[in-house]
């Protein structure tokens, strides 16, 4: 899909609980009281209670595993990124090769999870950074990315939280990101409209000027499959 600057906003008719969220993840002050091990027990047993609910058999070989499969999962895996202490280490390096001109990582796969209705949020983040004589390495940047998108989001604050990260970590604003994602909440239920995504940018610094933001842009858009 080509990403052009005057992109088309598409939007789904939401309900009126869909209220707008800060910048940062609404999270309690005492959200990580219980460790672990403790969480995935609890959750095990809502769980648990949610498909008894539904009317499923806990006692098949089937489904007998499940509460504790996705407890495991929303603690470990999918919301993972909640917890302060798996943020990734961010190593920085002087520029010493005097590189000046924009970096972009592309195509950076992208799996985070809808605050709304707890459904996928699959598609790509383009992330691009100008150095002011900090670098960071590249895997980096994919970690970040990560990071963030393992907890409940939405794609707009996800957007602010990646910017805002690659900013502190590089001493810089000139930083930009561009998702492009697909959300099945759309695409599996209500409209189920299954050809829709969702663009969203951020730009900080001299991104915020038309040319350099023309530039990010047109890396996008570079054929790049090897």
């Amino acid at each position: 899909m080509k990403i052009d600057s005057s992109l088309e906003e598409h939007f789904e008719e939401v309900s009126n609980d869909h209220v707008a969220a800060s910048e940062e993840t609404p999270l309690r002050e005492d959200a990580f009281v219980l460790n672990d091990e403790d969480k995935i027990e609890r959750i095990k047993k809502n769980i648990s209670e949610i498909m008894l609910t539904l009317g499923l058999d806990l006692d098949d070989d089937s489904l007998k595993g499940t509460p504790g499969r996705v407890a495991k999962m929303f603690v470990t895996e999918i919301f993972g990124g909640l917890h302060p202490d798996r943020k990734p280490k961010s190593s920085t390096f002087d520029n010493k090769y005097k590189y000046s001109e924009m970096l972009v990582e592309k195509n950076i796969t992208l799996y985070s999870t809808c605050e709304h209705h707890l459904l996928p949020i699959v598609g790509r983040a383009h992330v691009a950074y100008i150095s002011n004589g900090t670098v960071i390495g590249l895997s980096k940047m994919n970690r970040i990315v990560d990071y963030f998108s393992r907890r409940p989001q939405v794609q707009e604050r996800l957007n602010i939280q990646i910017v805002k990260e690659l900013q502190q970590v590089l001493g810089t604003d000139d930083v930009a990101c561009v998702i492009d994602a697909k959300h099945l909440c759309v695409n599996s239920r209500g409209i189920r409209d299954i050809e829709s995504s969702t663009v969203t940018a951020e730009y900080g610094g001299r991104f915020k000027e038309g040319s350099v933001r023309r530039e990010f842009l047109d890396y996008i858009n570079l054929d790049t499959n090897f």
